[in-house]
């Protein structure tokens, strides 16, 4: 339910519908609901899905365009999916760790600060409330207000004086979301493959493999339309079109290496 009011709001501002926004605050005790975390594990998702997805393609490509067996799709592909899985879990774990350790030495030198010299994180806050238009009156009113609460103000600091949104996912989390999501959708370029090996049916590989990973790109667009204003079908067919650059990008150069092999 929560979600679902949420949803109706930014659908609200996107259609400019001043009425349907008043209808998505109004909605159910408490109003719009606000985000209340898990944002980074979705990205996650989406994002390791873009990534599995265009570059196992790209390797699908790249040796279908030096003309090799789809053998060696098979090969170079499993790899691709879980060397490169592993590696995007991991680097996802590292720098989701390293933020959140300096957002907490950041943190922590923000409280050190305004228990140490309180006026002067005062007169720093007031002066940022002033640049952003306030009066100096009530930026001295809304301070003297917010110093009552240290902790509240530390978080007021960290956000309007250092741009930190702090977030505590766990970053292992992070990191086996990024490789499930990695590897699920990666399979995709390389499920006709795998289908035909067993199957023996009579088809086109190529043409199977790119239109089921052209309606996954386009889907996770769609998903990836979700953190931002731009329109659905936008954002399905950007995903689409760079993950067919990339493609090509990749059919051509195993193409013009054909003669490599």
């Amino acid at each position: 339910m929560i979600s679902r009011r949420l949803d109706q709001a930014k659908e609200a501002y996107k259609e400019g519908d001043a009425e349907a926004s008043r209808k998505a605050h109004d909605a159910g005790t408490g109003g719009e609901p606000h985000r209340t975390g898990g944002g980074s594990y979705i990205k996650s998702f989406v994002y390791g899905g873009l990534d599995g997805t265009i570059t196992t393609f790209a390797v699908v490509a790249g040796v279908a365009g030096a003309s090799l067996s789809s053998n060696v799709i098979l090969i170079l592909g499993f790899a691709n999916l879980v060397a490169d899985g592993i590696a995007m879990a991991f680097g996802d774990i590292l720098s989701t760790r390293a933020e959140q350790q300096y957002h907490a030495a950041e943190r922590a030198r923000e409280e050190w600060e305004l228990e140490n010299y309180p006026e002067g994180e005062k007169r720093e806050l007031k002066e940022l409330y002033i640049e952003k238009g306030l009066s100096a009156e009530d930026s001295d009113t809304l301070v003297e207000i917010v110093a009552k609460y240290p902790d509240f103000m530390v978080d007021v600091m960290m956000v309007d004086e250092l741009g930190i949104i702090e977030d505590d996912g766990s970053p292992i989390f992070n990191g086996l979301v990024t490789f499930g999501s990695f590897v699920a959708f990666g399979f995709v370029p390389l499920l006709v493959f795998v289908v035909q090996r067993f199957m023996e049916w009579d088809i086109n590989e190529m043409f199977w493999a790119c239109a089921l990973t052209g309606l996954t790109l386009f889907s996770l667009g769609v998903t990836k339309s979700r953190f931002s204003s731009v329109k659905w079908w936008k954002s399905g067919a950007e995903m689409l079109f760079l993950g067919g650059l990339a493609a090509v990008a990749a059919f051509y150069i195993g193409k013009a290496l054909e003669s490599l092999a």
